[in-house]
């Protein structure tokens, strides 16, 4: 009688097994994958050398040296795009990128929905919003010396050093400004040459983008240091953003 009882109960357990599978098994496929992270790293260089400050020479398409002993700038408004053109936008997405301080050059953006991403975007410069919105914190602390005391508005990128070829020797380009006719701000998506990231949690893949002084200086104009050595603002500095919006380029990414 026990044993009958046992293949009776035996029998009831498989057709229940039998009964909940798969509606109460969880099918892996419908379990929403979690959010990741893209870290993108900025390698300053001039031509195929790495960007050395102070103590290295360099010559632009003029032909003219210079050696660099400031070199930092800002990136906003980062989005990542999808094949599909369905975008995310990272808010408060404010960085600048200091040659002198390593930690800067590598940023990690944190909580991207999981996907498939196709593209890159982001400005140099900072928004004219954040531009006219008073003191800021963070990136864009007055304090980091990136903003003008004598006018409203952010240097989105600063170069300085030193040329034979300046009439005075120095080289200071602090290159913003945010109303036309004398708008400096640039959006960038330099291409990902075919790859995609691949973001979901777990996963970090990095974008290492080469960001190249020299285009600073050739491109649509040519910057001649013996006419050209001194911008803050105005059209000279517009002449110089319509050369760095080809300065930034994806080198590799690591998946």
């Amino acid at each position: 009688m026990q044993n009958l009882l046992s293949k009776y109960t035996a029998s009831v357990a498989l057709a229940f097994i039998s009964l909940c599978t798969p509606s109460c098994k969880e099918d892996p496929d419908t379990t929403p994958a979690l959010p990741g992270q893209v870290t993108l790293e900025f390698d300053n260089v001039v031509g195929d050398a790495a960007l050395s400050l102070d103590d290295q020479e360099y010559t632009n398409a003029n032909g003219d040296k210079f050696k660099v002993s400031m070199f930092k700038y800002y990136i906003s408004n980062l989005i990542f795009k999808k094949a599909d053109g369905t975008e995310y936008k990272q808010p408060e997405s404010y960085y600048l990128i200091d040659e002198s301080t390593p930690n800067s050059k590598l940023v990690t953006i944190k909580d991207i929905p999981a996907g498939e991403y196709t593209g890159l975007t982001f400005t140099i410069g900072v928004d004219s919003v954040r531009n006219v919105s008073g003191a800021q914190t963070g990136a864009l602390d007055t304090a980091n010396g990136m903003f003008w005391t004598w006018k409203s508005g952010y240097v989105f990128v600063k170069l300085e050093g030193t040329s034979p070829q300046s009439q005075n020797g120095g080289l200071v380009f602090h290159i913003g400004g945010f109303q036309k006719p004398n708008n400096t701000i640039r959006t960038v998506s330099p291409s990902l040459n075919g790859n995609k990231l691949l973001v979901e949690g777990g996963k970090n893949p990095e974008v290492h983008m080469k960001v190249n002084v020299l285009k600073m200086f050739q491109g649509v104009n040519t910057i001649k240091f013996a006419e050209l050595a001194t911008t803050m603002g105005g059209e000279n500095s517009v002449k110089v953003a319509d050369n760095y919006v080809n300065m930034f380029t994806v080198d590799h990414i690591h998946p």
